[in-house]
Order: C-alpha cells, then structure tokens, then sequence
C-alpha cells in the first residue's frame, strides 16, 4: 500500500491542502506521494479528512465556566501555547469565540501562566520572502542525550510559509544521512531555489569559500547555497524560533529511549505543527495553508556541468588542485573530479575568478601559486 502504515491520515491530509492549492499539478503530486491519480481525485472530492470538531458556529447558551474549561483542557493538551493561539483555535475548531486578553486573563487565574515566562517574551520581526521554495533554512537542533545514544535532529524550514519540509532524529551530523533525508525532501516537495544554512559540518566548511560534498551536490542539482554570518545565528532566525518551539512542545521534560521513540514524536508533532498549530508571525495561519510543491522536480541523475565558451574549463585533480599556465593552483578536495571555469578578471592582474556551476568560488591569483 503506498501511503505510509503510520501515518495514514497525515499523508492524506497533506497531499489534499498541497494539491487545492492555485496551479497545483496533481499527476505531479501523486507521483511524488506514491499514489494513482484515481486514488490523489478521490481524495481531493473527500471532505472527512479533518479531525475538527462539529460543534454548532455559535453557542448562545453555553457557560462561562464551560468555555474556561474548555480553554484550560486545550491549554492541557498544549502547554508552550499562549491566550493568542489557544482563542484563536477555539474559535477556529469548537466555534467558541473568546478574546485573546480574555484567554490570558482566564490562564493566569488557573496559574498556567508563569509571570517571568511572560515578561521574557519578545516578538521577532524578520524579513520574509515572498514566495514558497524561494529559501529554505537547513541546521541541526542541539543534540540531546536519549537512554540509548544521543540524537541529532535535523531541520530544514520553507522561509515563506514557515512549514516543516524536514524533522529527523539522526544519530550523527555527517554528510550522508543529511543527503539521504534531503534527497527524500526534494522527491516530496520538489527542488528550492536556495538553502541556507550556518558555517558547520557537513554543509559548512573550515576553509573560506570552499565548498564541501553536500554543497557540490546541491550545486550540481541547481540549488544556491548560502551560509549564515559566523557568529549570527538569527541569519536562519526562523528555524531559529523553530527549534525553540520544538524544545518546547516535544523535548522539555520528556525522556526517549531510542531514534525510532523520537521519530514517532516528531512525525506526530510535525503534522500538528504545519496543520494544527496557528502561527502568530502569518496571520495565525496555519504554516500548511501557505505552502506550495516547488515544480521543479529532482532529476534522476545530476545534470551534466556546461561553461560559456570564453570559459576556461579545468578538471579538478589530486588534492583539490588544478593546473593553469604552469601553475597548481587549489580549489578544494570536495571538486576532486568536478570541472570548473576560470575567468580572468579584466584588469588582466594574473587573478581568475573561479565558478562551479553557477558557484562563485574564491578568486585564484598566478603570482601566489
């Protein structure tokens, strides 16, 4: 069966809210989750996906004291949600209209509120692009002690709408598990324009400029890469906020035995998340709502590398180096194999700009080889 035997429901759900939206390919879509076509137009005509509640829009007879308790149960079932988030969800799902202030007030009188918590809340202003798939922010959340092994959670966020294309507990922070989880991403969602990611391991490299085998995979895939600002973590602020968001309704207080006890949160969490969980910084949306599939889908090979004609083309050899008018000059050992261009600067000073793909490496200059 091509839906997935835990998450049946959420599978669906989603390929219904990606495939409503304006300009959806649908054959596309249900390629990409597995399906038929009869069975992606079936779902699409169903209107029993949601989990919602079918209580009456208005409720004129209801009790003060029902609908507080019926804030402080979902508050329960929420703890990290502030009065903004719980009355915006009772309206949306139990048709109970409460002021955000009202929530607050209702909150801090049962104590579910800590006073400090709340004067430490700030809001996050940041700029946000205007499309789906035009960034996503890539890092690893903090790893965090299990009773068997340590687990490495890897994110990856679309900047635009806020919604979680990948949340993984991997058992390390090395180049292959992150392609594999990224390589599953891209079949899903299809390719980003561009990734951007901080300065460390495996998408971040010690040397300036130089790129690492993830970085020449994307490249190779047509997807611009782009680092944080060493020491600027908020560059990638919204997978930033995040992770605190994820420390806060997955992680705190709570113990897990192994990878696949983790997993089985985050894939519950993550579809409350992207489908449930209101977002304060988009309206109160959900980060599902706003979300698109790129149409760009991932190739089934790497595309070959071709350079202008003016280009000068070198193969990448032994050491990461490359031979120019006498000279080896080094490009970086990730490119072992790769071709790259070299284009000289016009005031003919000996210095080369470097490119791979549409990559611009640091410049090589004759006289310092």
């Amino acid at each position: 069966m091509p839906w997935s035997q835990v998450t049946v429901k959420d599978q669906r759900e989603e390929f219904v809210r990606l495939a409503s939206q304006p300009d959806a390919n649908v054959s596309e879509l249900c390629r990409r989750f597995g399906i038929s076509r009869k069975t992606g137009y079936k779902w699409l005509q169903r209107e029993d996906l949601q989990d919602r509640s079918r209580r009456p829009n208005s409720s004129p007879n209801k009790m003060a004291e029902e609908r507080e308790a019926l804030l402080v149960a979902l508050r329960a079932q929420h703890p990290a949600w502030g009065g903004r988030k719980l009355a915006h969800v009772l309206q949306r799902d139990h048709g109970v209209q409460m002021a955000p202030s009202t929530a607050n007030s209702v909150l801090r009188r049962h104590g579910l509120i800590d006073p400090a918590a709340s004067r430490a809340a700030t809001a996050w202003h940041r700029f946000e692009h205007e499309a789906p798939n035009a960034l996503w922010q890539m890092d690893f959340k903090g790893h965090f002690a299990m009773d068997r092994g340590r687990c490495h959670p890897l994110t990856v966020l679309d900047d635009h709408s806020r919604f979680n294309i990948t949340l993984h507990a991997l058992n390390c922070e090395r180049r292959e598990p992150v392609q594999q989880q990224l390589q599953a991403a891209f079949e899903r969602y299809g390719l980003p324009e561009r990734i951007n990611a901080d300065n460390g391991p495996p998408w971040g490299s010690p040397s300036p400029g130089a790129l690492t085998a993830l970085g020449v995979w994307l490249i190779r895939l047509g997807v611009r890469l782009s680092y944080s600002r060493p020491l600027h973590p908020q560059t990638n602020g919204k997978d930033e906020r995040f992770h605190r968001t994820l420390a806060a309704e997955v992680l705190q207080g709570r113990r897990f035995k192994d990878l696949p006890d983790v997993q089985r949160h985050f894939t519950a969490w993550r579809h409350e998340y992207n489908a449930r969980r209101p977002h304060e910084a988009i309206g109160m949306q959900t980060p599902a709502s706003r979300y698109q599939v790129s149409p760009r889908s991932v190739p089934a090979k790497l595309p070959s590398v071709e350079y202008g004609p003016g280009d000068i083309v070198r193969r990448v050899g032994y050491g990461g180096r490359i031979s120019i008018k006498g000279h080896r000059l080094r490009v970086g050992k990730a490119l072992i194999g790769q071709d790259v261009a070299l284009r000289p600067r016009p005031e003919d000073d000996g210095t080369f700009d470097v490119y791979f793909c549409h990559y611009k490496l640091e410049p090589l200059e004759l006289e310092e080889a």
